[in-house]
């Protein structure tokens, strides 16, 4: 089972939900129900790569580093008749022609190699781009992956995708939680591809049940995925998500009150099941209603 956390506002404690989840699967108290004795099926990605942060509370050992590109095209000049048509098939305007020039774009270029196959001279190669990495290791007695995309570089899905297929393909066995990076756009969308439950994280204020809204229209109403909700700094704020999650039929699976001590903590770099070990079985109460939901 895949579940991915993610939020349609960042900083809504996105990644506070994730890390407390995988938490308390590993907890001694989980016992064989909670995986406790089989390690090796419980993972962790921070698919969040643009910021990757779940590091800081889960405290992984890194023994692992590939490094992730994109295939950027090269022109042989001396081949080139300057014709123009890879400019013609490129639909991100990564390269164009003037005059007895071809000019290369490389932000610009999704590696999706139109240019080279519709070369008409085949004077185009493609070249490694690395726009980031991939590292893995384990945190306790989770396997832990995390992408990091490097400074500057535009595109965080190649690394999300990578990300995945390193640590997801062929892992049929495995309970992954998937700590997704905010907002909607194609990372977001990117992570949800083939997970089998969103849990998305909101706090009861005005932009909170905006941005829930469109997480929601993406998730829910464009993946056709089945989707809860946390709700996180409850008690701040209105009553305007519990009236939205009631009217659109969406189970409001935890809430998580507006707590010094959880905030004192967490920037301290301690998860939420340490701060109040509480909360453990509330995450697994939340996890067995999420295995319930996907079995049907």
């Amino acid at each position: 089972m895949i579940i991915a956390v993610g939020s349609g506002k960042g900083g809504t404690g996105k990644t506070t939900v994730a890390t407390s989840l995988a938490l308390s699967v590993v907890a001694p108290e989980a016992g064989s129900a909670g995986l406790a004795d089989s390690p090796d099926r419980l993972l962790f990605l921070d698919c969040d790569v643009e910021v990757p942060n779940a590091a800081l509370f889960l405290k992984p050992v890194l023994d692992g580093s590939e490094a992730v590109g994109i295939p950027i095209p090269e022109v042989d000049l001396d081949v080139c008749t300057f014709c123009g048509r890879c400019a013609e098939v490129c639909v991100w305007h990564a390269i164009t022609v003037v005059g007895r020039r071809v000019l290369v774009f490389p932000d610009l270029c999704h590696g999706c190699g139109s240019c080279t196959l519709n070369c008409p001279e085949a004077a185009i190669r493609e070249g490694d781009n690395v726009i980031g990495r991939v590292e893995s290791g384990r945190a306790g007695r989770m396997v832990f992956g995390q992408g990091v995309l490097d400074v500057g570089q535009p595109m965080a899905v190649p690394v999300i995708r990578r990300l995945k297929e390193r640590h997801l393909d062929g892992r049929a066995d495995v309970l992954a939680v998937l700590d997704a990076p905010s907002g909607t756009s194609c990372p977001l969308v990117e992570t949800l591809r083939g997970v089998d439950y969103v849990l998305l994280v909101t706090e009861p204020t005005p932009f909170g049940l905006h941005d829930l809204c469109l997480a929601m229209d993406v998730a829910r109403d464009q993946l056709a995925l089945p989707v809860g909700v946390v709700v996180n700094r409850d008690g701040v704020g209105d009553a305007s998500v519990d009236d939205y999650c009631h009217e659109a039929g969406i189970p409001i699976l935890l809430r998580i009150p507006l707590d010094r001590r959880i905030a004192e903590g967490l920037s301290e770099g301690h998860p939420l099941v340490q701060i109040l070990p509480e909360y453990i079985p509330l995450f697994r109460a939340l996890l067995q209603r999420i295995a319930a939901e996907v079995a049907r």
